[in-house]
């Protein structure tokens, strides 16, 4: 999995502060996830493939995480964009993006898939043998969505020596790593653990777009290997979070450590705050493994 932060800033865009989008690359997929305005440049100066998103997921209908979605979608036609593609985002995304198509007599030459949302539960989006994306509902002032992305279990690792001496055929290795037990040539039965090391750990992303402190997704995102979590105020600024439904750095900590999450990536910072560091000094006296979204910087996880 590789995460890329293509903008993580609230509110009005600046020229050194995009709004939120973000790519992540996972087992051949690349999803885009909310498209603040400027989305695309800063896929191009990212220097990410247009063509290989076929999946965007929008979070919320504020413009600071969909504005950039029309302009993308018209820039897919101008380049001749013949793949389908899909967007899922909730109720009235369909609308919203169909009616300045229309008007602008812009209508794609690719086939345009909207998914809209609107249940207030867990809900599974995307499912194939690597991957699996759900829904994880938030506290905002309107109807918004985070997403959960989890690999699928990977295959075992072939241990080729022990392979060899258990005289098992080359036939057998696909079946083998997918963890079946298989007659060597003798007609012997090979346990799979004899022939097999562990897989690597599955991996899994919880993006967590705008939200108050909400404990009750803990369950969901419990044990993730990266946690995205809005941040928008520091605790100075706390009396803000319950008018604008947002978070401070501290309560995504707390979100954190609960949940037993590996790392905590905070974002969507308020423009009042000029030093970020903050952010991350905060919540730190909760939970201790914090780093900081940067626009074009990219997380491996």
């Amino acid at each position: 999995m590789k995460l890329t932060i293509l903008g993580c800033h609230s509110a009005t865009p600046r020229w050194d502060a995009h709004p939120t989008a973000q790519v992540l690359e996972v087992k051949g997929h690349l999803f885009l996830i909310d498209c603040g305005e400027g989305t695309q440049v800063q896929l191009r100066r990212c220097k990410v493939k247009f063509a290989r998103i076929k999946h965007i997921f929008i979070s919320h209908l504020h413009g600071d995480h969909f504005f950039g979605l029309i302009g993308l979608i018209s820039t897919f036609r101008l380049l001749g964009r013949d793949a389908d593609l899909h967007v899922y985002g909730p109720k009235g995304i369909k609308e919203a993006i169909v009616l300045q198509l229309k008007l602008g007599k812009s209508w794609t030459n690719f086939s345009l898939f909207f998914h809209e949302l609107d249940s207030k539960e867990p809900q599974l989006l995307f499912d194939d043998d690597k991957v699996s994306v759900t829904t994880i509902p938030l506290k905002h002032r309107i109807y918004t969505n985070g997403f959960l992305f989890r690999e699928k279990p990977n295959e075992r690792k072939l241990d080729i020596n022990a392979v060899r001496e258990a005289n098992v055929s080359m036939t057998y290795y696909n079946k083998i790593k997918q963890g079946h037990d298989v007659l060597n040539e003798a007609g012997r039965l090979i346990k799979n653990e004899a022939v097999t090391f562990n897989p690597e750990p599955s991996k899994s992303y919880a993006f967590c777009s705008d939200t108050m402190y909400a404990p009750e997704i803990i369950p969901q995102i419990k044990n993730v290997t990266l946690l995205y979590h809005e941040a928008t105020f520091l605790e100075e600024h706390a009396h803000l979070c319950e008018l604008t439904m947002h978070s401070t750095a501290k309560q995504a900590a707390s979100i954190a450590s609960e949940a037993s999450v590996k790392t905590l990536l905070l974002g969507h910072y308020s423009g009042r705050y000029g030093n970020y560091e903050f952010f991350r000094r905060e919540a730190q006296t909760v939970f201790e493994n914090v780093a900081l979204a940067e626009d074009g910087k990219s997380f491996d996880i």
